[in-house]
């Protein structure tokens, strides 16, 4: 929990308390009432593009399979079969007309019904006619041709949540749209497994105060980030390319155009977002960088990263994605040590009651009120 103090002139206030990051009870309400209650990213509408193309992964501890159907409707299920719960998906992508269940070979259709039941004449129709025995399926929703998946019971519409903190960002949503993420492809991805609980991610990410501490090749191609002040909690604003920077890369080369879309007044400009509860969305020029947090537990997180370019640049036989892919790689790996840091003191005395905000990071605050509220702590 947290809760603000003056100090001289001004008010400083704290982080939450170091139980909210080590405490399993803690992390389990976080995934009941944050987690299985909001849109979480999963992956790319242009990764199942034709009638039965899958991908499967795994959120909030349930194998998901997403697949699109014979009528082109894009579809998520839980990837286990009715009979004996058998995972029915091992790949990670692939591309069938039926799903057949490796250990008894039930078989399923691209809609989820169950289509056939070897061996069991005696209750085939029963079994194959009824809905009950279809797979189970998850609420999807696509946004800018990412693809969100939704646990709750009745969600509210994917919008709402997402357009919302876009609205918050950029006082508007033309200025995210120009950069058609939907019609991007991934070039590059990795995932990083790091030692610390999600918020410390979030908060990391939200605030700037440590950038010319620990981020040498960004404050170099962004040096109002020396300052120490983001522009995360400015609505509108980008932070400005160093002058002598030619693009968002380690070494401030390249010649890529422009993200069809945008205008004069988007280049040379970086975008950070972040959409709550688990995703970063980064808009550089003439790539895009999003990031997504699985939790695994208490203390450990997995981080997604991929990098994303146009498709027509991608097929040029001299595209190479590495330049601009090493400079935010170099920027993550920075950041999650610095939360591994962090992460193996939060049980210490010292951390008992949390830490504290200074003035130019307060912002961060409105992220703990969001999971205080969410999981029934808010202290006024």
């Amino acid at each position: 929990m947290e809760q603000s103090v003056v100090i001289g002139k001004g008010k400083i206030r704290s982080t939450l308390k170091g139980e909210l990051y080590t405490s399993p009870e803690i992390f389990e309400l976080e995934k009941k009432y944050i987690f299985a209650e909001s849109w979480l990213f999963v992956g790319y509408e242009y990764e199942v593009a034709t009638p039965g193309q899958y991908i499967t992964t795994k959120v909030q501890d349930e194998n998901i399979l997403i697949t699109r159907g014979k009528d082109y409707v894009l579809r998520a299920f839980l990837n286990v079969c009715r009979h004996r719960g058998a995972t029915l998906c091992s790949e990670p992508s692939g591309k069938t007309g039926v799903f057949r269940c490796p250990y008894h070979s039930w078989s399923y259709g691209l809609d989820g019904s169950l289509r056939g039941v070897p061996k069991s004449s005696d209750c085939h129709e029963e079994l194959v006619n009824n809905d009950t025995y279809g797979l189970e399926e998850v609420h999807l929703q696509t946004w800018h041709g990412m693809i969100w998946l939704n646990f709750s019971e009745n969600p509210q519409p994917v919008e709402q949540q997402l357009d919302s903190q876009i609205m918050d960002r950029f006082g508007e949503l033309e200025t995210f749209a120009r950069y058609q993420i939907q019609n991007l492809r991934v070039a590059h991805s990795k995932t990083y497994d790091v030692k610390a609980n999600w918020k410390i991610i979030v908060e990391n990410f939200q605030e700037c105060y440590h950038c010319s501490a620990i981020h040498p090749e960004l404050t170099a191609a962004l040096p109002e980030f020396r300052s120490g002040i983001g522009t995360q909690n400015q609505p509108g604003l980008g932070a400005s390319f160093n002058q002598d920077v030619e693009a968002f890369s380690i070494s401030g080369k390249g010649n890529r155009p422009m993200l069809k879309g945008l205008l004069p007044e988007d280049d040379r400009l970086y975008y950070g977002i972040t959409i709550v509860p688990h995703v970063f969305i980064n808009l550089t020029p003439d790539h895009v960088i999003t990031h997504r947090i699985i939790p695994i537990n208490s203390e450990r997180s997995i981080v997604i990263c991929d990098w994303l370019f146009d498709p027509e640049e991608m097929a040029k036989p001299d595209f190479e994605p590495m330049d601009a892919v090493e400079l935010f790689h170099r920027v993550n790996e920075q950041d999650f040590e610095a939360c591994q840091w962090c992460q193996e003191n939060m049980r210490s005395k010292a951390y008992k009651n949390g830490g504290i905000l200074v003035p130019i990071e307060q912002h961060v605050s409105k992220f703990y009120d969001y999971v205080l509220e969410s999981i029934g702590l808010k202290v006024e």
